[in-house]
């Protein structure tokens, strides 16, 4: 019986999967461009936000510091109105946008019913059209609805931007969870949607988190149809209330960096939130598969 020795790895030989010094510092110096290309316009916002007027234009970031736009702002203008009108469309845009992306992309995933296909085409080719081509007629059925300047109406145009969307994206999520699981819940006695709810959902977490950020910023970020369909100062959200700040005469940089900046924080928020959800939800599918 002949027994054979491994062959010895040469000192200077390369190691597979092993960057070079080379490769590792060029990688790393695109890393850190990349990252100063992409903080540099949300530094630039809130340096500026802090400057005072006479300074706005100037890279004098660090001269006369002042929290004076922020005062400003939040005492002088209806910024507190325009803030809480967005967050009240931007969260009934969520709650009922995660509700029925959930429920839809669930009916298409399990079930088979006359008008199926058709409404998944539906689904895909609304998302064709643009902005400038369907406000009017969004603006027309709101208007004979009587929904113009009510949050109710926002909401409503929101969800036929999110919820084809994140129907398409919910299907797919639930397509990876094993029917057993439905079959199981029907054996023990539960209603199709009671397996939906108590047993579906909860493993589906991370398409309800992305769907819930995408239907957050949808309604959180928009402009069109914000500023055609909301007037007063009363009804404005901030999409219409920032527009407040630019005029033909020219702009007022400071509060309007300061609105930026606090406009920002919920939206920075709800993706901290999105993103643990959804690294936890994948987390936890894979050690169960």
């Amino acid at each position: 019986m002949t027994t054979t020795t491994p062959t010895a790895r040469p000192v200077n030989a390369p190691v597979r999967g092993r960057r070079s010094p080379l490769a590792s510092v060029g990688l790393h110096l695109t890393l850190i461009v990349a990252s100063a290309i992409a903080l540099f316009p949300v530094l630039w916002v809130l340096l500026t936000s802090l400057k005072p007027a006479k300074y706005a234009t100037t890279t004098d970031f660090f001269k006369e510091t002042t929290l004076e736009n922020y005062t400003n702002l939040l005492n002088d203008t209806p910024f507190l109105s325009w803030f809480w009108n967005s967050l009240l469309v931007a969260v009934l845009t969520t709650l009922v946008g995660v509700f029925i992306s959930a429920t839809t992309g669930y009916a298409v995933s399990r079930f088979r019913f006359p008008g199926k296909r058709g409404l998944m085409w539906t689904l895909l080719v609304t998302q064709m059209f643009p902005v400038a081509v369907l406000i009017v007629p969004i603006y027309n059925i709101m208007g004979s609805l009587g929904l113009l300047n009510r949050a109710a109406g926002l909401v409503i145009t929101y969800l036929t931007i999110a919820v084809p969307f994140c129907a398409w994206m919910m299907k797919g999520f639930f397509d990876t969870i094993p029917r057993e699981i439905d079959e199981s819940g029907y054996v023990d006695g539960l209603t199709p949607f009671g397996t939906f709810w108590r047993l579906i959902l909860p493993l589906a977490k991370p398409g309800i988190a992305v769907t819930a950020f995408y239907s957050f910023i949808t309604a959180w970020g928009e402009v069109a149809y914000a500023s055609a369909f909301m007037v007063g100062d009363e009804n404005l959200t901030l999409a219409g209330g920032l527009q407040k700040f630019v005029n033909q005469y020219g702009a007022q940089w400071g509060p309007m960096s300061a609105a930026s900046v606090l406009i920002a924080v919920p939206a920075a928020l709800v993706f901290l939130f999105a993103q643990r959800h959804l690294v936890t939800g994948m987390s936890a599918g894979a050690v169960k598969g």
